[in-house]
């Protein structure tokens, strides 16, 4: 979908709900510095992300961005799992938070350093990687990744590695199918097109609804990185409506 030139009525709307987004977020964060160190992971989880119900709300009456989910009875209900996702836009970082609870994050070591934003991530135990060192980030993932699923908490990976517009595939890597297969826990493969109206890096927010689906889990037990990499990835990119991508080996 192309999406029209904006207007002044759209940078109006992505105003008010920047100054309701960065408000909260201080507000927050203060709140959640002085509460979260006294709680358990899972009960600071559920303190420092209530925000993000916030978020998705002030999003959709800001800017008229809904939400449709598909496929939410394949999460699985108790045990640590990996989750795979395309990453298109800043969106995604923030309703995932609502939907898989609790979890830890792979993410860009750089994300920590954002000040009251960072300070609270810190607190989720993510996976802060250093993506300069590839190799050191692949040891980084599996060491911590297998930690948090031993702990029965899920790790969310995006695959591409970064945002990629709408429309472009990008690498996805095996990162996600090595922590998996490495833990002995399944892969839940998620898509949506959160790109289409918060496009990556954009101020502006078009009006629609994110349509997120999730495919059933993958199994990993006696099946190779290769093999469960296809199969999660494949099921993605059909539900892209793509065909087959480049993959790579680098951690996601």
């Amino acid at each position: 979908m192309t999406q029209p030139k904006p207007t002044a009525l759209l940078y109006v709307r992505a105003t008010l709900y920047y100054l309701g987004f960065y408000l909260s977020t201080i507000v927050w964060s203060l709140i959640s510095l002085l509460i979260a160190p006294l709680l358990s992971y899972r009960g600071r989880f559920r303190v420092i992300s209530a925000v993000n119900y916030f978020y998705i709300f002030w999003l959709r009456v800001c800017c008229g961005v809904k939400v449709e989910v598909k496929g939410r009875e394949n999460i699985p209900q108790s045990g640590a799992f990996v989750v795979i996702a395309n990453h298109q836009s800043e969106w995604e970082t923030l309703f995932f938070l609502t939907l898989i609870r609790p979890q830890t994050t792979v993410l860009k070591q750089e994300l920590l350093k954002i000040p009251f934003f960072g300070w609270g991530l810190r607190l989720l135990k993510p996976i802060a990687l250093d993506r300069s060192k590839a190799r050191g980030a692949l040891k980084q993932l599996l060491t911590q990744g297998k930690s948090r699923l031993a702990e029965g908490i899920p790790v969310l990976i995006f695959p591409q590695g970064t945002r990629v517009p709408v429309g472009k595939l990008g690498k996805f890597n095996k990162g996600g199918a090595m922590l998996a297969a490495s833990g002995g826990v399944p892969v839940l493969p998620v898509v949506h097109d959160a790109g289409e109206y918060w496009p990556g890096k954009s101020f502006v927010k078009y009006p629609g609804t994110v349509t997120l689906q999730i495919g059933k889990a993958v199994a990993t037990a006696e099946r190779s990185v290769d093999e469960i990499h296809e199969e999660s990835v494949g099921w993605m990119l059909t539900a892209m409506g793509a065909t087959a991508g480049n993959t790579d080996d680098s951690p996601g």
